[in-house]
């Protein structure tokens, strides 16, 4: 099934201007013939470094089980206006799926929400359930950053929250190592060849992704909607101990998945079509639970 793809300029309480886009099945004319064999609207939110384009390939396979896809590059990111990965501050990051769950409601009225969360996108997305509480049908995430796989260098990181205080702005520029993330070499030469990918970070967004993780692994009991956690068996990015221990603390409200000898982008490993599948059949639980209006 074909999808048509249209671009979208959306603008943050600041002016900033966040880039994103919608695909949808082609059996969908136009936003005034209603949402006819929409099943859902799924918005992805992406990880540190990358941007919407790496994600195509995952929102065609959602679009042909027909459902509705939203994007959008985050602040720092892609095609969005700002500082290479900066963030003014955490809310920032949430304000990125306000103006997404609000368009999805624009153009799909009534029809039920999901969220796709990866890695830092994971973070924002588990955050942004736990402390804004939106109705939503489900939210998914994988990998997501809660915790690093590994300790940063302490004496880094002590100078990192004096630099925070006073320039939020210093940028670390990480090495990137494309092996870490995936074990498809197809894959592998993607990430190596794609220029809007990058390993910046600053001082403000770090702490702020890293503030938010203990406080979404502190308040996860409060997680009222239906959450789906996915982790790679070798992630050697994020830590699948602490998605454990947050599935854990959230309860009977989180199922967890865990994926043996897949690694950090579970989406761009050699079985991401299994692992898509997988997820398309929890949001399709999820949409036939929701109890219509």
């Amino acid at each position: 099934m074909a999808m048509q793809l249209e671009d979208l300029d959306w603008k943050c309480k600041d002016g900033t201007r966040m880039y994103a886009f919608v695909c949808q099945p082609e059996l969908v004319e136009n936003r005034d013939s209603g949402t006819s064999g929409i099943k859902g609207v799924i918005g992805i939110v992406h990880g540190m470094g990358e941007h919407t384009g790496r994600y195509k390939h995952v929102a065609e396979r959602f679009t042909n089980a027909g459902y509705a896809v939203l994007l959008f590059d985050h602040r720092g990111h892609g095609l969005t206006q700002g500082l290479k990965g900066h963030t003014p501050d955490y809310e920032s990051l949430l304000e990125g799926i306000d103006l997404l769950l609000a368009e999805a409601e624009r153009r799909f009225p009534g029809v039920p929400r999901l969220l796709f969360g990866h890695s830092m996108g994971g973070n924002v997305t588990l955050n942004y359930v736990i402390r804004r509480k939106p109705q939503l049908a489900g939210a998914l995430v994988t990998g997501p950053w809660l915790k690093l796989a590994f300790d940063p260098p302490k004496l880094q990181v002590a100078i990192g929250t004096v630099l925070e205080r006073i320039k939020p702005t210093y940028m670390n520029n990480r090495p990137l190592r494309p092996e870490n993330l995936t074990s498809h070499p197809d894959m592998i030469q993607s990430i190596r060849e794609d220029k809007m990918r990058h390993g910046f970070i600053s001082a403000r967004f770090f702490f702020g992704v890293v503030r938010a993780g203990r406080y979404a692994l502190q308040h996860a009991a409060e997680a009222k909607v239906p959450l789906y956690v996915m982790h790679g068996g070798e992630d050697f990015v994020t830590s699948i101990a602490a998605s454990r221990e947050f599935v854990t603390r959230a309860g009977d409200v989180c199922r967890f998945m865990e994926w043996p000898a897949l690694r950090h982008e579970l989406h761009n490993e050699r079985v991401w079509e299994e692992v898509v599948d997988r997820m398309l059949e929890w949001f399709d639980e999820r949409v036939d639970a929701v109890v219509p209006v």
